[in-house]
């Protein structure tokens, strides 16, 4: 017998698949949630006592098609859909849609057409390919919950109302499309490295799938630094993904078992950082990536070259001058300078909604014997994040403190 953790899990999985097909079927991203959801209820019924089947891909996506359908001939003023609905559905090849055949690559250039912000593109793509909830994406964003429906449904709309069309662009047009399906990847990327909701802390399903489509695109744009960027960002952090997490609790990069980091990876990623590094376009991603580099090429923490991190931060701020770049530039300094010159840098940015901000303050007021103000900046962090590995590495630290 299976449980609903069980069900759900493999729904989770599966979620970005099934929504891709459905709206390449549908032509409707409403329908393709209604449907998905129904389906969910199903194997919640079903599952349980029969278990969870051999293809549950499959199981899903015809109960999720047929779901569809019937609300489809409910509808009768969709009396074009209704007749296509009808016809019977085989694997047969449909026709061309664009350079590259991936249903979830088309679903994540729908999302971030020109015609969307850029905010809608990231925060619907999130929705539709990594399945999180409202929610967790405001929690990534850093604004109300209330406010990233509100921009999810006004997308949802733009799309139907533009007729934005479900493909790849051609070849001429995807410069123009390529940044905001990068951010996308990297923040479906991030949710699975840290998820930031009450579930699994880890979500390999995501990380899995970022890189994916990473590859897909460097095979569709080869001569583009910045996807050769974002693929080695992506490898050379997944490449750590196993030793993040120990005992139910996270392990900060400079406590983690080396040996336990996929070298494999690792090599792979040093590769595409060194072809980036020979074209000399440097970009967001790259850098990130770099920085990356220099993390996993030294043996030890302490043998970590801290110079040139900070180096390759002071770059990546005249690209990207965003709080969030200045926070991580600051935990760099504090391994030069020492925490205090961190913390007078850290202070300053309108961070205070976000775990990590709280969680490098404790950190710096910790090393700096400032004890009762770590112990406050440490509930603070436990308070921002809802990540089950992430609350218990903060509260053991918290409960160190004396």
């Amino acid at each position: 017998m299976q449980g609903q953790p069980a069900v759900e899990r493999v729904f989770r999985e599966e979620y970005g698949r099934l929504i891709a097909s459905l709206v390449r079927r549908f032509g409707d991203i409403d329908i393709a949630e209604e449907a998905a959801g129904e389906a969910l209820v199903a194997a919640l019924e079903k599952w349980p006592e029969s278990g969870v089947p051999a293809n549950p891909g499959g199981w899903l996506t015809t109960t999720a098609g047929n779901r569809a359908i019937d609300r489809i001939r409910r509808e009768k003023q969709r009396d074009a859909k209704h007749q296509a609905a009808l016809m019977s559905y085989d694997d047969t090849p449909h026709e061309p849609v664009g350079p590259v055949e991936d249903d979830r690559l088309r679903l994540v250039f729908t999302c971030c057409h020109p015609a969307l912000q850029p905010e809608a593109r990231i925060a619907l793509t999130l929705r539709l390919l990594g399945g999180l909830t409202v929610a967790e994406i405001a929690q990534a964003f850093l604004v109300p919950e209330a406010t990233m429906a509100q921009r999810i449904t006004r997308a949802k709309k733009k799309i139907a109302a533009a007729k934005v069309p479900y493909r790849v662009p051609e070849a001429a047009d995807l410069p123009e499309r390529l940044g905001g399906v990068l951010a996308v990847l990297f923040l479906v990327f991030n949710e699975g490295y840290l998820a930031s909701g009450g579930g699994d802390p880890v979500r390999a399903e995501l990380t899995g799938e970022a890189i994916r489509l990473a590859r897909v695109l460097r095979h569709l744009l080869p001569g583009e630094p910045e996807v050769t960027g974002l693929l080695a960002l992506l490898l050379l952090t997944e490449a750590r993904r196993v030793a993040r997490v120990r005992d139910g609790q996270l392990v900060p990069l400079g406590e983690q078992d080396r040996a336990g980091w996929d070298r494999e990876l690792i090599a792979e990623g040093h590769g595409l950082v060194r072809e980036c590094l020979a074209i000399n376009r440097p970009g967001r991603y790259q850098i990130l990536a770099a920085i990356n580099a220099v993390h996993t090429d030294a043996a030890t923490a302490a043998d970590t070259d801290w110079s040139q991190v900070v180096a390759l931060y002071d770059q990546l701020t005249r690209l990207d001058p965003s709080p969030v770049v200045a926070l991580n530039r600051a935990v760099a300094v504090a391994e030069l300078d020492g925490p205090q010159v961190a913390l007078t840098l850290v202070d300053r940015l309108p961070l205070a909604g976000y775990h990590a901000w709280h969680a490098a303050r404790a950190d710096f007021l910790r090393r700096l014997g400032r004890t009762a103000e770590a112990k406050q900046a440490y509930d603070a962090a436990v308070d921002a994040t809802q990540n089950s590995a992430e609350r218990a590495y903060l509260s053991r630290k918290r409960g160190e403190l004396v």
